[in-house]
């Protein structure tokens, strides 16, 4: 097979092909119209996208960064193909209900590895310390850090640390990266997608961001709500052992499920239809987003998966998911249409529906 062409006879190089497909994804992306980067750009809604977008696809085009998925997939000359991600970890506290800022550098990057279809191996860690940092609090970070890696069945391989001034770097700031190896018979595409198709959620939504807030003590909220940040590795290797034919997974982190659904529907240019009745919320987590003002479809997760399954395969799914220790409360919460694509509907308990956008703005900064 040639090179794909410009209007059905003229071949162009790959190059422009990669170009091409960026610019279809920027039709349907927000665009940048900040001067100025804001707490929002980094909220993994609209304002993310549009920084993504309008600075660093343009700027760095390639095949393997085209799909904008959570980690590239690379072929090696032995004709293996690996995942390989990064990440970076800011959140304040540096320790809150459930973990910390070292659980949540491994299960980040481990668990973008894994959304691949990858078994994760091996990651990397390196650190930016404010000047006056005590010795004491690296020490028990870096002890999560260690537990979280055998826990998840990853080396820390490689690092680095720098010191920067006093007041740079907010106490502690982790940055991430991660390999695995992907099955040979494991395809995850957002193309694969097609209607009829289900939604599964492996569990309680909103737990990690609302734990985070709470935590910093400003509300004034008291609430028996823990993050939920694991490693998420063997619960995909469940999943795609008891449902071979999964479509597509993601880790909804920044921006919830609310947005990595919006993601889905605009790349495989379908409909997401989720039935409000259907979402696993916490009601401790269900009672502070309503007095905070916020949805928990947009609030994070740092130890749940969302995956599209073939119809035939979602009860299979569900129950093999529901017998892993991190998966004990997941529901089918929706199914793929074709109308109208690119859009996220949720059915209300009311018995209507309403559209769910991608995240405007940040409700919840610094919460990863």
């Amino acid at each position: 097979m040639g090179p794909p062409s410009g209007n059905g006879s003229e071949p162009v190089s790959p190059e422009e092909a990669v170009l091409r497909r960026i610019e279809a994804f920027r039709r349907k992306a927000p665009r940048l119209r900040d001067d100025f980067i804001n707490s929002a750009h980094g909220a993994g809604g609209k304002a993310s996208a549009a920084l993504v977008d309008g600075v660093f696809l343009q700027a760095f085009a390639n095949d393997a960064l085209a799909p904008l998925t959570d980690g590239a997939t690379l072929t090696l000359p032995s004709g293996e193909r690996v995942a390989f991600s990064t990440d970076s970890s800011v959140v304040n506290p540096l320790r809150f209900p459930g973990g910390s800022i070292g659980h949540l550098a491994v299960h980040g990057t481990v668990n973008d590895v894994a959304m691949m279809g990858a078994v994760p191996t091996w990651v990397s860690a390196a650190f930016i310390l404010e000047d006056g940092f005590a010795v004491v609090d690296l020490r028990g970070i870096v002890a999560d850090m260690a537990e979280a890696a055998v826990n998840a069945g990853v080396s820390i391989v490689t690092g680095d640390t720098k010191v920067v001034s006093k007041g740079a770097a907010d106490g502690l700031y982790i940055s991430t990266a991660g390999v695995g190896v992907i099955p040979a018979d494991v395809h995850l595409d957002a193309r694969a997608v097609r209607p009829g198709d289900r939604v599964l959620v492996s569990g309680t939504i909103g737990d990690h961001g609302v734990a985070v807030m709470l935590a910093r003590g400003e509300l004034g909220i008291e609430a028996d709500i823990v993050s939920d940040t694991a490693p998420l590795g063997g619960l995909v290797q469940t999943l795609l052992a008891a449902a071979p034919g999964t479509r597509w997974l993601r880790d909804p982190t920044r921006g919830g499920v609310a947005t990595v659904c919006n993601e889905l529907a605009r790349a495989a240019e379908v409909a997401v239809i989720l039935n409000e009745a259907d979402l696993p919320v916490r009601p401790a987590v269900n009672g502070a987003c309503e007095i905070l003002g916020i949805d928990p479809l947009y609030v994070a997760n740092e130890g749940k998966l969302v995956a599209i399954v073939a119809p035939e395969e979602a009860d299979a799914a569900l129950a093999a998911v529901r017998a892993h220790p991190l998966g004990a409360d997941a529901a089918l919460v929706g199914e793929v249409r074709d109308d109208p694509p690119g859009m996220v509907v949720i059915n209300t308990g009311f018995g209507g529906n309403r559209i769910v956008d991608m995240l405007a703005g940040d409700p919840l900064p610094r919460i990863c």
